[in-house]
């Protein structure tokens, strides 16, 4: 727990103190964000203010997760098991960086360009494609000492299914789409002052609680098998370096807490795609990593909605001519419906919280339904 508790710190710190410079260093850099004159039109007085900002948190992550690290060399036999960086760690923080990079890339071009059409959806989606591949072959095809991977060849809920066996070819294609679909449902939901912040929060909050949880849990650890006597794969967890796990999500959580002290309304910087990409590709990761994919949907549930409601409004248009929504994402569709833009963002992340809550209700219930 020190670990985790020292990568949040300093990760919360770094953000907090360090995104007044990257403020300072993209509005000398002339990085605004540019503003699409479609959208509601309260967003015009937004021109200009700095973009790319997800860099703070992102360089904020990897310090801590490193500080993480030092901490572990203070803590008993038993948990310096993971002193050194594993592959769990890689994949996940590779994910973290490489699609913020995707998204820089996309920030860099509409800030040249002085638009809002950056990177194109086939380019980004490309990008994301190959990094999901990358990432999802070093998860499958590299075990640890005991055999255990990163991610696994079943499809999982709250553990992997028995009966949804992909293959490790089939598992990498569902972890390309796990990535693929979050980093985009995290970047849709981006476009209102802290509203993809906070909820992102939320949701690395709560695989912190879950991969900490896993940890404590956890059938690799060799303490808690033999002290809780003859366990089977359902009393404990079968993943790999959950203790990772929970340091990453709860750096990345702390760093923006940090970051949305300077994101709220009225944000002095935006994240960017830099940002929502690469948030992400780290909650996609983090799914895949506690064996919890199709649970994900729901403690990630806000993403899903936001998602649909673009989806439904393609559908629509393309199918019949007619809007369903006035403007999608669904957040600029209550814009335009009068709401205030504090009002949509708190009212949003209330969704956000309860989705995390369920979430994390229904994996503590199947904990205690096989323990007891």
């Amino acid at each position: 727990m020190r670990a985790v508790i020292v990568a949040a710190a300093v990760a919360f710190l770094i953000s907090l103190f360090g995104t007044p410079l990257a403020i300072r260093v993209f509005s000398a850099l002339k990085a605004g964000q540019p503003i699409r004159t479609i959208g509601p039109q309260t967003h015009l007085g937004k021109r200009g203010t700095p973009t790319m900002g997800g860099v703070a948190f992102i360089i904020a992550t990897v310090f801590a997760y490193a500080a993480g690290h030092l901490a572990l060399t203070t803590l008993p036999d038993r948990q310096i098991a993971q002193e050194k960086p594993t592959m769990t760690a890689l994949v996940l923080l590779g994910l973290f960086v490489f699609c913020g990079a995707v998204g820089f890339l996309d920030d860099f071009l509409k800030v040249r360009k002085k638009n809002s059409d950056g990177l194109s959806a086939k380019g980004k989606l490309l990008g994301q494609l190959l990094i999901g591949t990358v990432f999802g072959i070093a998860a499958l095809y590299f075990p640890s000492t005991n055999g255990q991977t990163v991610a696994s060849e079943k499809i999982s809920f709250i553990r992997d299914v028995s009966w949804l066996d992909v293959g490790k070819v089939g598992s990498v294609m569902v972890f390309v789409f796990v990535i693929m679909a979050m980093s985009n449902g995290v970047n849709l939901t981006d476009g209102l002052d802290g509203l993809a912040t906070g909820a992102s929060i939320l949701v690395l909050g709560a695989y912190s609680l879950i991969g900490f949880w896993q940890y404590r849990h956890w059938c690799g650890d060799n303490a808690y098998v033999g002290q809780a006597g003859s366990l089977t794969a359902e009393h404990c967890y079968q993943v790999r370096d959950p203790l990772e796990i929970a340091m990453i999500a709860a750096a990345a959580a702390a760093a923006c807490v940090g970051f949305l002290w300077w994101n709220t309304n009225p944000a002095r910087i935006f994240m960017g795609d830099t940002g929502a990409l690469a948030l992400g590709g780290l909650i996609g990761g983090l799914a895949v990593a506690t064996r919890t994919t199709l649970l994900s949907v729901i403690i990630g549930g806000l993403f899903v909605i936001i998602t649909m409601s673009v989806v439904i409004q393609i559908i629509s248009f393309k199918t019949t001519g007619k809007r369903v929504f006035r403007m999608s994402p669904l957040q600029h569709h209550f814009e335009l419906a009068g709401w205030s833009e504090v009002n949509i963002v708190v009212r949003f992340w209330i969704i956000a919280g309860i989705c995390a809550a369920i979430g994390l209700g229904l994996f503590y219930s199947e904990h205690l339904a096989v323990m007891g």
